[in-house]
């Protein structure tokens, strides 16, 4: 089995934005819909008829074009659109023979659905992978009466919203669907659309959203028991219960009142036995009728605005129906939750508590845990898929057994005895056979989870690596608090960041340096990858800034030279050495990278030489390479002018640009053509090994070589740039400043252009700028402000 084309069968939100995530993964697609059944005003001031091919793809390609407007952007770069072609399901259902899988995302109702898998049936080659994307009708029910030829092949691949961003793909057996196909669609699903990959049973809802659904009648009811408003409610089922930011009701604005209701019916309807506990409160039949569906409407929940001093947020008073000012949550046991050290004990200080918000949470979370121990065989083979189908497909941090876990099991169950409640089978079963956790560590290490009476050793993907794993099993190297080196097998060492945000000290720089030594020594290569939130965030700032303030200039030198001198080391290394970025990857982390032998990063890399935003540029060699890479396009022997290389090399550190993706990194100048990305990020650790090993079979270390400089005529357009933009109020004073000594740095000082120079030469007039412009108040205003608020101050 292959894939190398998909037809996507409506063109909505969801349909199209598979489209563009299979467009992220090389794929292209036939985006496909209804033909409307009447002209726009447009169309016909065109003189356009209903039989013009434009018109007739005119849904699937308005669709289409919507995306690239769309936020957060569906496709890791506009251009990616190109890989989609919008047709209709009148004129192209032949065109289904041109493809390797057809995934239907129609509406859901189950008579449009059956009657299009017969169309489907018809025009599909032997052997086509054809899938439903619905989020809970019967798959059974679709192609009943279809041939087996054709129902072999046939599943559920259920995405969730954004599918660029949620990593959850739930994967379904039809009735009749070969195993062979289900274990290559999870392979693909997991290795070339980098998803998290969970197999569901054939039941209402599957499994995330049928655990998801449960939880969100409960939290309207209790909201309303206990008279707590919208806000008190989002604050309790945050970040402090392991959950995303948008908690409750904003993640229903986020994904539409009107989907929320579907999808709670869709479980009311398919599971009669559980029907009266997903009963809606009037009120929210009122929200519908009244259009306040959430963002889509622009109120739904909360309510967006803009007034006199910029965006206004108001929330929806629930008595009155109506919208005001959000007001300040106060509950003593959510204070001291936040104060509480890992999700584990903010739990538990949260229901422990003695006030209406701990009441609240109790029994919100103890509905979840009760919900998941009772159906847990009806919708998924063990435990761990409902795990992990919560954490990616709803961003939880722990899924609902190990959140029994991390309330503690008999605890949990000694309460809910004691309330007059009763205990699930399952937790019965665990706690008799004298066991106290549903998951337990093996002699090596291993997570176990519980099944049928006994512990399993829970399969881990051949493509994942875990750092955690490997300092338990002994495979560290060497290491200091802010680096280690560990083994990664089969000659292969890896560099990891640990220090604080994985921010750049003396500790990684002093790792580099004890690294490459061991490396050389005694290993085929390395690569420097680690799995933090972050890749890593730059340099310390706050050391910086001490150091600048106590005015120790001579200590910094010292600094910005040792980084220099290893990012210089890491180019020059006598073993390849591959960089595994993603997350942020900015200032230091985005220099370390530009100077590896080729980079192997996660899809989702953000990178950026940011150091402008703090009133600097780069020093630790990202001006110079910047440079080199510049001066790379203009090709020996040919008189070509270096300014349009330069100006987009430039621009990149000037303006402080973050790439929104790897792919658009290589588009600023930071991944080269050789470099790669990873579409799923657990993989990049292991995918960077593989790099590794391939550029050992037959390396040749680099060798120093002369730079030719671009020179003051080049400086000049620059600066002249900076001028424009100053003039138009683009940029300030000050940045101008930053910018012509980026200028002057990146083009060679005043040495003339055509002129060669060793790459030293460079990284001095980086380092002398660098420390120049820290000895500025400006930049130490701008320093201080980043620490205190995040985000850049542009004096």
């Amino acid at each position: 089995m292959q894939i190398h084309k998909v037809a996507v069968l409506g063109s909505g939100v969801m349909g199209s934005t598979i489209a563009a995530h299979l467009a992220n993964a090389g794929i292209p697609s036939l985006l496909l819909d209804i033909v409307p059944s009447k002209l726009s005003a447009k169309e016909e001031a065109a003189g356009l008829t209903l039989e013009d091919r434009k018109v007739r793809n005119s849904i699937a390609e308005d669709n289409k074009s919507k995306l690239v407007k769309m936020n957060p952007a569906p496709f890791l770069v506009p251009e990616f659109a190109e890989r989609i072609e919008a047709g209709n399901l009148s004129d192209d259902l032949g065109r289904l023979s041109e493809v390797d899988w057809v995934i239907e995302v129609v509406v859901e109702r189950l008579d449009i659905k059956v009657d299009l898998f017969k169309k489907i049936a018809a025009n599909v080659r032997p052997g086509t992978i054809v899938s439903s994307n619905t989020s809970g009708i019967s798959l059974k029910a679709m192609v009943e009466g279809l041939p087996e030829e054709f129902t072999r092949y046939f599943l559920g691949t259920h995405f969730f919203n954004p599918p660029r961003y949620m990593k959850l793909l739930e994967i379904i057996s039809g009735p009749n669907t070969d195993p062979e196909v289900i274990t290559f669609l999870s392979e693909f699903g997991e290795r070339v659309l980098g998803k998290g990959v969970v197999m569901a049973k054939d039941t209402p809802n599957f499994i995330a959203n049928r655990i998801g659904a449960v939880g969100s009648p409960v939290i309207l009811k209790e909201m309303l028991r206990t008279g707590l408003t919208v806000e008190e409610v989002d604050a309790l089922t945050g970040p402090v219960m392991g959950r995303p930011k948008s908690a409750s009701f904003r993640t229903i604005d986020l994904v539409g009142l009107d989907t929320f209701i579907h999808s709670n019916n869709n479980v009311a309807e398919g599971v009669p036995a559980e029907k009266d506990d997903f009963i809606l409160p009037e009120f929210i039949q009122t929200m519908l009728k009244n259009g306040w569906l959430g963002d889509k409407t622009k109120q739904g929940f909360y309510r967006k605005s803009k007034g006199p001093k910029g965006k206004v947020i108001e929330v929806l008073d629930i008595p009155t129906m109506t919208y005001g000012p959000q007001k300040p949550v106060k509950f003593a046991s959510l204070e001291k939750a936040k104060q509480a050290k890992g999700l584990p004990e903010k739990l538990r200080t949260l229901v422990n508590g003695d006030d209406i918000g701990s009441e609240f949470a109790w029994n919100v979370l103890k509905a979840s845990l009760l919900y998941a121990a009772t159906i847990v065989k009806d919708i998924a083979d063990d435990i761990t898929a409902i795990d992990q189908a919560m954490r990616w497909g709803y961003n939880w941090e722990l899924g609902p057994f190990e959140l029994w876990d991390a309330l503690g099991v008999k605890a949990t169950a000694d309460r809910i005895l004691a309330e007059g409640g009763t205990i699930p089978p399952l937790v019965e079963e665990l706690l008799s056979k004298g066991y106290t956790t549903f998951y337990q560590k093996t002699e090596d290490g291993q997570t176990a989870y519980y099944d049928t009476g006994t512990y399993h050793e829970k399969t881990l993907s051949p493509y994942s690596f875990s750092f955690k794993q490997a300092h338990k099993a002994g495979k560290v190297i060497l290491g200091n608090n802010g680096a280690s080196l560990i083994d990664l097998g089969d000659g292969v060492a890896c560099l990891e960041f640990h220090s604080p945000n994985n921010s750049i000290g003396e500790d990684i720089v002093t790792m580099i340096r004890k690294s490459l030594q061991e490396v050389e020594d005694n290993y085929l290569g390395m690569v420097i990858g680690n799995q933090g939130k972050n890749f890593c965030v730059g340099a310390n700032l706050m050391l910086i800034l001490l150091e600048a303030e106590e005015q120790n200039w001579d200590q910094i030198d010292l600094m910005i030279r040792a980084l220099q001198n290893e990012t210089m080391a890491l180019k020059y290394a006598k073993k390849p050495v591959v960089a595994a970025p993603f997350g942020m990857t900015l200032g230091g982390g985005a220099e370390i990278c530009l100077h590896t032998h080729a980079i192997q990063a996660s899809s989702e890399t953000y990178m950026g030489l940011v150091e402008v935003g703090v009133g600097l540029i780069p020093g630790g060699g990202g001006t110079k390479e910047m440079a080199v890479r510049a001066m790379e396009g203009v090709l020996p022997g040919i008189q070509v002018s270096p300014d349009y290389f330069f100006g987009k090399r430039f621009e990149a550190i000037a303006m402080a640009q973050v790439s929104t993706s790897a792919e658009k990194a290589r588009q600023l100048g930071f991944l080269r053509d050789h470099d790669r990305y990873s579409m799923n990020s657990e993989h990049v650790i292991l995918d960077a090994k593989a790099r590794v090993i391939d550029l050992a079979r037959n390396f040749r270390p680099n060798l120093p070589t002369k730079v030719k400089l671009a020179g003051p005529g080049v400086r000049a357009t620059l600066e002249l740039a900076l001028y424009g933009m100053r003039q138009g109020n683009y940029i300030s004073d000050y940045d101008r400043y930053l910018g012509n000594k980026l200028a002057y740095a990146m083009t060679g000082g005043d040495l003339p252009a055509g002129m060669l120079a060793d790459e030293q030469y460079l990284l001095d007039l980086e380092r002398e700028a660098f420390m120049s412009l820290l000895g500025e108040a400006k930049t130490q205003d701008r320093i201080r402000h980043m620490l205190a608020k995040g985000k850049p101050l542009r004096n």
